[in-house]
């Protein structure tokens, strides 16, 4: 399920495509992909919400249903751009929000015990979508054209999310697996109550783990946003081997989402962040100085990993510090986050790379942040105050 919502990450194989065919500027079809992102990010929550009303499968069903209709509506966008706008960024991504949520908020009610690794291979699957979309949409716009892609891929999406969608549902009241116990650290690392949305918002815990998601989504993304030119300035390679190099580092993005959050079962979900941070921190240091392509690509490798741990590792913070009952719109409104960060990182680096002469200035300004970023984690805790009923 996650997988074919993931594939929303596949856009930029459209892009072009949609340039030559249509003549739209590559910033008009790129508002495409930052609509329905931002849409995903506003209906996370309130599908949250809803699953927490009326059980996961109606909003699977659905997510499956707008998420389809969406792509395939957009088939319908022959020189007409607002019409893409409003099929693919909002009805699209009305559906990937709705869904995103979904098994996220399942999982760790039928995995206390993986609350992290569950949860990393959710969001794994989210970030692996592109990789497996990419290449069939590529090879189905070669051709059947790009219109008619949007159109077959729509019904695949809606078929794929609405048989998964099927399988989610809720374990029974206070269900745990057979002989699992609580370790002294999982209980010292977990809230005593579940608490609601409204009692989880008056603590200063989730506004610091809102925090959290936010820096190092924010460090992240920057990298994302300027991978290709900041890969020809510092390695000094072509634009095609740059591209090269993207991919590669891409794949760090999902590998980290799962690696991460298994890491986050045994040290803690605290001690994972300071230590994404710190990594973090050391090499968009040294980041500048490698000028060798492979060493390169490693190094931005890595740090997508820490990208991707975030997202992996969050879902499984927040159950801890407030219980897994009301986990979907209390995660679902945490990952506006995402939505900042993919705002605010991208126009960071450009900004510091405008005052530069190179992106040096920039990736040592984020290394700073990732720094004292480390602040958060350490001081953070679980709420101990009793929760509303």
């Amino acid at each position: 399920m996650q997988m074919a919502l993931g594939a929303v990450y596949a856009w930029s194989v459209f892009r072009t495509p949609l340039v030559k065919q249509f003549h739209w500027t590559i910033s008009q079809v790129t508002l495409t992909f930052t609509i329905c992102v931002f849409v995903l990010g506003i209906a996370t929550f309130f599908g949250g919400l809803w699953l927490n009303k009326k059980g996961p499968r109606p909003v699977a069903l659905t997510a499956g249903l707008l998420y389809g209709l969406g792509v395939f509506l957009a088939s319908f966008s022959a020189n007409n751009l607002t019409w893409l706008y409003v099929s693919y960024g909002i009805i699209g991504g009305t559906g990937l929000g709705f869904g995103y949520i979904v098994p996220i908020a399942v999982l760790v009610k039928w995995f206390p015990d993986r609350r992290g690794l569950i949860t990393g291979v959710a969001v794994g699957g989210f970030g692996a979508g592109a990789l497996v979309t990419a290449p069939i949409a590529q090879k189905l716009i070669q051709s059947v054209g790009v219109l008619h892609t949007f159109a077959y891929l729509g019904i695949a999406y809606f078929i794929v999310v609405v048989v998964t969608g099927l399988f989610m549902q809720n374990p029974p009241a206070g269900y745990a697996p057979a002989g699992w116990t609580p370790t002294a650290t999982q209980v010292k690392q977990r809230a005593a109550t579940d608490y609601t949305l409204g009692s989880a918002l008056a603590t200063w815990q989730w506004w610091a783990l809102w925090l959290a998601l936010f820096l190092n989504t924010s460090a992240g993304i920057s990298v994302i946003s300027q991978e290709s030119p900041m890969f020809q300035e510092i390695a000094k390679v072509t634009a095609i081997v740059a591209a090269g190099m993207v991919g590669i580092a891409s794949i760090g993005n999902g590998v980290g989402r799962v690696f991460w959050a298994w890491v986050s079962d045994g040290i803690t979900r605290r001690w994972t962040f300071v230590l994404m941070y710190v990594c973090q921190a050391g090499l968009f240091w040294i980041m500048p100085y490698i000028a060798q392509a492979n060493f390169l690509t490693v190094l931005t490798f890595i740090i997508l990993m820490c990208y991707g741990g975030g997202f992996g590792t969050m879902p499984a913070f927040a159950a801890d510090y407030f219980g897994a009952k009301n986990i979907g719109p209390i995660y679902g409104l945490m990952l506006t986050a995402w939505g900042f960060a993919s705002a605010f990182g991208p126009l960071l680096i450009a900004h510091l790379r405008q005052s530069g002469t190179s992106f040096t200035f920039g990736l040592h300004v984020i290394a700073a942040i990732m720094l004292v970023s480390i602040i958060v984690p350490v001081v953070v805790r679980p709420p101990r105050a009793k929760a509303a009923a």
